[in-house]
């Protein structure tokens, strides 16, 4: 696809920026690396200068891979690489437009960004295309800090499903937050699309199995399940990942490949709520045009993560995001998520 940004594009970015409340002589900064798409870059400046902010780029290069295998979708970008002048840039801004092909959610820069008091928008590695069928939606903020409060409240959430899924998550110091896909307090950090609701679990306190169905979605290798992959959970820990076809092959091999024990532990775990995400959208593009985002958000889907887990101390680069439809959710025996709908309440 052609790097030249579409007028229906920018318009999008212009809409979600003013959503982050960017305007006129505000300070931004687009931050790219050198395998940023070129279309989301564009995009992103013009907007920001149609509404009037005083843009500066800071791209850079993108690190080299050192193996064993491609990491992707990970939301830890490594383009920063502690580069104080680049961070400097970022902190001191009112508005950052994170372009990055991975995103700085988890990267270990952020905090010293958020600290500088800029508030982040992660668009990340999504084809600009896609943000034409993510219109603003003012009522999902609400509903999702609803959901947030929801997970504040609890002390236990359990995750089941006709396919077998059987998950207990220990609510005890874990970390809970959700993304609406836009940000207007400063040191604030959102994904583009948003309408998601996370815990990152403390150490130790998650337990049971994780069935991964057909249709069910791994987004580390950009894939839908096509055989089923059971996942035995024990304190954190994933000792078992059961299933005779190439799916559970392939996922054995590729986190067996990082020698990281913390890369088979919870990450984080969750749900979408957003309306206009979609679960089939990955089956149009091909792996290199899209991020997964959407995949996180679609409403009802329940995220389970592997990987890297601040909250837990463990830190690590193989992860695995796993959207799962048809599961229920409930926070201390109260079901928000019933078979992959979600609860009236939670709608937007």
């Amino acid at each position: 696809m052609s790097g030249a940004a579409e007028w229906r594009w920018i318009n999008r970015y212009a809409e979600q920026f003013t959503a982050c409340q960017v305007t006129e002589g505000e300070y931004a900064v687009v931050l790219s690396e050198s395998s940023s798409k070129p279309e989301i870059v564009e995009s992103a400046r013009i907007a920001l200068e149609m509404l009037g902010a005083a843009v500066a780029d800071v791209r850079m290069p993108t690190p080299p891979n050192p193996g064993p295998l491609p990491i992707r979708s990970t939301g830890a970008s490594q383009a920063l690489a502690g580069h104080r002048s680049a961070v400097a840039a970022c902190a001191s801004a009112d508005f950052v437009v994170d372009c990055t092909a991975e995103g700085l959610l988890h990267a270990p820069e952020l905090g010293q960004i958020l600290d500088g008091g800029a508030r982040v928008l992660m668009i990340s590695a999504e084809h600009p295309e896609n943000t034409e069928r993510w219109p603003h939606d003012p009522a999902l903020k609400d509903k999702v800090e609803h959901g947030v409060s929801l997970l504040q409240s609890a002390s236990v959430m359990t995750i089941t499903s006709e396919a077998g899924t059987d998950l207990r998550v220990d609510l005890t110091d874990a970390f809970r937050a959700g993304s609406y896909g836009w940000c207007t307090e400063p040191g604030s950090i959102a994904h583009w699309p948003g309408g998601l609701v996370l815990a990152f679990p403390a150490a130790n306190t998650v337990n049971g199995t994780v069935v991964l169905a057909r249709g069910d979605i791994n987004l580390t290798f950009k894939e839908y399940i096509r055989e089923q992959i059971t996942l035995t959970l024990e304190n954190d820990f994933v000792t078992d990942i059961a299933g005779d076809g190439h799916d559970a092959e392939l996922m054995r091999s590729y986190v067996a490949a990082f020698d990281e024990p913390e890369a088979y532990a919870i990450s984080h775990i969750g749900w979408g709520m957003n309306p206009a995400a979609r679960w089939e959208s990955m089956a149009m593009w091909d792996k290199s045009a899209l991020n997964g985002t959407e995949l996180r958000a679609f409403a009802g889907n329940v995220v389970f993560s592997t990987g890297a887990n601040e909250v837990a101390g463990r830190f690590c680069r193989g992860h695995f995001d796993l959207p799962m439809r048809n599961c229920t959710v409930a926070l201390d025996g109260e079901v928000v998520v019933d078979a992959g709908v979600l609860r009236d309440d939670l709608r937007s």
